[in-house]
């Protein structure tokens, strides 16, 4: 399983807008809609990848415990599905409902959207403050597929805790690692 790192987006980057269509409601959702004026949490992710089964259910109860608190969760795939059928937005909505998603599953077809956050793998995190600045960037924990850590999302809920409490969250972020986005060829 070859790991691919987080590119580390300088902090207090402006979060690029976008407007992708869900795949569960099939609206087209933008970041105007969810986004929150105390934090946003912007998650690549994808079906097939194993960093991402592995912490899937981490971010359940991520949404769970913070969207009461305002924190807004959105997450993006942006595969190439031609040559990652797995990734299709119909399985996405099938992988959204089977896991429990209280946020949205977008698909970014063009791959515009991970480009202009600079997404590099799956998964990918963002926290961005109320007024939509990178505050942070990097994993959810130390827990990998096969390293025996338990999964427990403890560095992006300090993260979050920081940016409720008013708190600055800290230069010291670690990257994500995981499976490369899959990018469109030619």
């Amino acid at each position: 399983m070859a790991q691919t790192p987080s590119t580390m987006l300088p902090l207090g980057t402006q979060a690029p807008a976008f407007a992708l269509p869900d795949t569960v409601s099939g609206a087209v959702i933008t970041l105007a809609q969810v986004r929150s004026s105390k934090a946003t949490v912007v998650m690549f992710i994808c079906n097939h990848c194993p960093y991402v089964i592995h912490v899937k259910e981490e971010l359940v109860r991520l949404a769970r415990d913070y969207q009461p608190r305002g924190v807004a969760f959105v997450a993006i795939s942006s595969n190439d599905v031609e040559h990652y059928l797995q990734d299709a937005p119909a399985l996405m909505r099938d992988f959204a409902t089977a896991s429990g998603f209280s946020f949205p599953y977008l698909y970014d077809e063009s791959q515009n959207v991970a480009r202009a956050y600079q997404a590099a793998c799956t998964p990918d995190f963002f926290v961005f403050d109320g007024d939509l600045a990178l505050a942070y960037r990097g994993q959810l924990d130390d827990s990998r597929p096969g390293n025996g850590k338990p999964v427990t999302g403890a560095a992006m809920r300090a993260a979050l805790d920081a940016l409720l409490a008013g708190t600055p969250v800290g230069d010291d972020q670690i990257p994500s690692v995981g499976c490369n986005i899959k990018w469109k060829r030619g």
